[in-house]
This record gives structure tokens, C-alpha cells and sequence, in this order.
């Protein structure tokens, strides 16, 4: 169904939403009859990621805010994310001759959190000089 709406830089072209539209998650057989467009809430999702505003900043013209984050967050809590971005990550590897699994993986320091904050015994204390200007000398304090 094509977007009856000026499109986002955020919103699925017709060949993304064709690759990802088998991969959400269906409706749950004892839930009520999904009434919201997945390729729209998508789009939604994708607008709100890509932008930072908060949730309830989400332009009218997508799903209701509300419909939005909830399944955001319920597709977070029950891996729905992670099996679309496994799947899609396949995908591509195919597409470029690789094994569809990656066999390694690469972190930097810059990415990675740790649970500790560091503290004294953690850094080195800088030297202290006072006087770089032209108007005190070179004294060393301390």
C-alpha cells in the first residue's frame, strides 16, 4: 500500500519494506486484529531513532506515539529486534559471497561500557606547574 503522505529520509523505500515485511513478528492469535499499519509503524519507529525527539514528538501523520513505542519496546523485550537485525545481517553477508554467520567479531574501546567508573587509584595525577604565562615563571608547586 504506497504512503499517502510526503515520506520521511527515515521511511522504508518499497525494496526495504519487501525484505523486512516477512520479518515482523506476526499478531498474537489470542490479541485483538491488528489495526495499524506495520510498514507505517516501522517508519515511525525509524523516524523517532534516527531523530531523538522523544516518542511523543512523532509527527501526526504516523501511528499514534503510544502504538509506536509499544511495539518498540515489546519487540525489544521479546528479541524481535535482534532476530530482524540477525536475519537481515544474513542477508547482506550472502549478497556480498560471505558465510551468511559471521566468524569473528571486532570491538574498540571507544564502544564498549564498563562497570567501572575508575576513580583515584585508577588515574595518574597530573604534574602540577604554575606559571605559563608570560607574566609568572616556571615555579613547580607541590
Amino acid at each position: 500500500m504506497p504512503i499517502a503522505r510526503k515520506p520521511y529520509p527515515t521511511d522504508l523505500s518499497d525494496a526495504q519494506w519487501r525484505l523486512v515485511e516477512p520479518l515482523v513478528p506476526p499478531a498474537e492469535p489470542s490479541g485483538r486484529t491488528r489495526t495499524t499499519d506495520m510498514r507505517e509503524l516501522l517508519n515511525g519507529i525509524f523516524y523517532h531513532l534516527r531523530g531523538g525527539a522523544s516518542w511523543r514528538m512523532l509527527p501526526h501523520d504516523l501511528p499514534p506515539w503510544g502504538t509506536v513505542h509499544y511495539y518498540y519496546r515489546r519487540w525489544r523485550l521479546d528479541g524481535s529486534w535482534q532476530r530482524l537485525h540477525d536475519a537481515l545481517r544474513g542477508r547482506v553477508r550472502a549478497a556480498e559471497g560471505r558465510d551468511p554467520q559471521p566468524s569473528a567479531g571486532s570491538l574498540d574501546s571507544q564502544s564498549v561500557k564498563t562497570t567501572e567508573k575508575g576513580g583515584l587509584a585508577a588515574t595518574t595525577p597530573a604534574s602540577r606547574w604554575a606559571g605559563a604565562s608570560g607574566t609568572s615563571s616556571w615555579i613547580r608547586s607541590g
